[in-house]
């Protein structure tokens, strides 16, 4: 008799492209708050990321040679680096910030656009996260924006040229978790770029719910760095962001107001 359950097996899923990368972790990670640079890579490796982002004001990438760089402890010939825009409130400032990254990284276009309305919530700035975007699709950058949950902004920042739409899951470091999920799912339903939840992680739960309602990856640093036990975080929001993305692929049972018993009374043997 043919054995068809060989047939049935799930294959590997399939890899995702940011622009002209293409990765297979779909766990994206930060390199700040960490107490150190041994922790910081240490959970990085742990975590699996392919994906290392870093604040290109905060960091020395070598333009300081009294600090220890970046690039000897995340080394580009083993992660993507992902510079970001932290701390900019404006798109002059936004667009400035990624031509240094660009100089500094020899020419590496891939970049993390953020640009803040202000200090209390780090909420984005969504005119000038628009104008920014454009700018910078104009000068050959490939870009990854952080922006809010609504849907128009996000289908206008798509058309514009960006890369991967980044929403918000709740404010940046807060760990609060999705705190919309109907707008992220309206997103995922509508983009025809990579949709990642960027902010508001906070444990491995919230990271697997991201994948579930469809998102292509996760981005997070406090939820990592901000655990007691850093590396072990890591290993959690791999095999969360794992889990997740197998359960989206897989297509949950449908939701019931009613009880439906696995051990069903039709044909049962009556004592």
């Amino acid at each position: 008799m043919t054995d068809k359950t060989a047939t049935l097996k799930p294959g590997p899923d399939q890899p995702w492209r940011v622009g002209s990368r293409q990765f297979t972790s779909r766990l994206l990670v930060g390199t700040g708050r960490y107490k150190d640079y041994d922790e910081a890579a240490s959970a990085i490796a742990e975590s699996g990321t392919e994906i290392v982002t870093f604040a290109v004001r905060r960091t020395n990438l070598g333009q300081d040679p009294n600090e220890i760089s970046l690039l000897d402890v995340i080394p580009p010939s083993r992660y993507t680096l992902l510079p970001n825009t932290a701390g900019c409130y404006t798109a002059k400032d936004a667009v400035r910030t990624c031509k240094l990254a660009r100089e500094l990284l020899d020419g590496h276009n891939l970049v993390k656009l953020e640009v803040l309305a202000e200090d209390k919530t780090l909420y984005p700035n969504v005119v000038e996260t628009l104008k920014s975007a454009e700018a910078l699709i104009k000068d050959g950058f490939e870009v990854m924006v952080y922006t809010s949950d609504d849907p128009l902004i996000a289908k206008e920042l798509e058309r514009l040229g960006c890369s991967a739409i980044m929403p918000l899951g709740s404010l940046i470091g807060s760990g609060n978790g999705l705190m919309n999920p109907y707008n992220l799912r309206l997103i995922v339903e509508h983009a025809e770029v990579p949709v990642l939840v960027d902010a508001g992680i906070g444990t491995a739960s919230d990271a697997a719910m991201a994948m579930e309602l469809g998102c292509d990856a996760v981005l997070m640093n406090s939820a990592i760095a901000h655990a007691q036990q850093p590396v072990l975080m890591a290993r959690a929001m791999r095999k969360a962001v794992e889990a997740g993305r197998d359960a989206f692929l897989a297509k949950r049972m449908p939701r019931r107001s009613d009880a439906d018993p696995s051990s069903p009374f039709a044909g049962r043997i009556n004592a």
